[in-house]
C-alpha cells in the first residue's frame, strides 16, 4: 500500500495487515510481525489502538470525560498492549551475542526459575508463571550469557499465548541459537483466566515441558534435569 493510500486516511493496521497478507505471512496472536512494521508506524499503531479502546470503553458505559480515574485508561491500555504485555509482537528480536564452546564444555547447565509475564489468548488474561532450561552443550555448542535466556524467554512471552504453544516456540528459538546435543524446557504458571474468571480457583497452575535430543533418549539425563528444579508449595 503506497504512502498516498495512507494520506486518504487508511489505518495504519490495515497498511500493516495487507503486507503480511502480501507477503503470505501469518500473524497469529503469538507472531512477531516487526518486519512489517515501518519506522514512525508503531506510534501511529498506539494512536489507532488508543482511538478505538475509547470506543470500547464507551460501550462498556465508563464516563472517561468526568471520571478522573479513566480519563487517560485508553492511552495507557493501548502502551500497555503493544510496548509490555504484547510487545513481543511488534518489537524485533533481542541481540544475543553468541561465543563458541572454547572449553568444549558438556556437562549439563540449568536456567532459571526465569519469570515470565504473558497473556491467555483466549481472554487476554494473564499468565505469570516461571520457566526452567536445560541444556546439554557439545563442542559445536554456541554459548550465551545467562541473563539473555531472561530475555528471550521475555520476547516469546510477550504476546497473546497458549502455554503449551509458547514452550515449544521458546524451545525452537534456543534450539535454533545454540544447537546443543540435548535442551530441555518446563514452565509452571498461574492462569488468571481460571483465577480471575471462570471457575476462580485461585491455586490451579499449568505445567509443561518440552525435551529435544538427549533429554529425549536418555531417561537418566531427564530425571537429572526434573530432580534439580525446585519443587514449589
Amino acid at each position: 500500500m503506497s504512502d498516498s493510500d495512507q494520506d486518504k486516511g487508511t489505518p495504519i493496521s490495515v497498511v500493516i495487515r495487507k503486507r503480511l497478507q502480501e507477503s503470505r505471512k501469518r500473524f497469529h496472536a503469538n507472531d512477531n510481525i516487526s518486519e512489517f512494521i515501518e519506522p514512525g508506524e508503531l506510534e501511529k499503531l498506539l494512536d489507532e489502538v488508543e482511538i478505538k479502546m475509547k470506543g470500547v470503553l464507551e460501550s462498556l458505559v465508563i464516563d472517561t470525560v468526568s471520571d478522573h480515574n479513566t480519563n487517560d485508561t485508553a492511552r495507557r491500555v493501548a502502551k500497555m498492549y503493544i510496548q509490555e504485555v504484547f510487545g513481543g509482537r511488534y518489537a524485533n528480536q533481542p541481540k544475543i551475542t553468541e561465543f563458541p564452546n572454547v572449553e568444549h564444555l558438556n556437562e549439563l547447565m540449568i536456567v532459571g526459575p526465569i519469570t515470565v509475564r504473558s497473556a491467555c489468548s483466549h481472554h487476554f488474561c494473564p499468565v505469570i508463571g516461571k520457566v526452567w532450561i536445560g541444556v546439554l552443550p557439545n563442542e559445536h555448542t554456541n554459548v550465551i550469557g545467562l541473563s539473555k535466556y531472561a530475555r528471550l524467554a521475555d520476547w516469546i512471552m510477550s504476546r497473546p499465548q497458549i502455554q503449551e504453544e509458547a514452550v515449544v516456540q521458546l524451545a525452537d528459538l534456543i534450539q535454533g541459537k545454540t544447537q546443543p546435543d540435548g535442551l530441555a524446557v518446563v514452565m509452571t504458571a498461574t492462569h488468571y483466566c481460571m483465577s480471575w474468571r471462570g471457575v476462580k480457583d485461585m491455586d490451579t497452575r499449568m505445567i509443561n515441558s518440552v525435551m529435544r535430543g538427549a533429554f529425549l533418549k536418555d531417561a537418566n539425563l531427564r530425571r537429572e534435569f526434573l530432580s534439580l528444579i525446585p519443587r514449589e508449595n
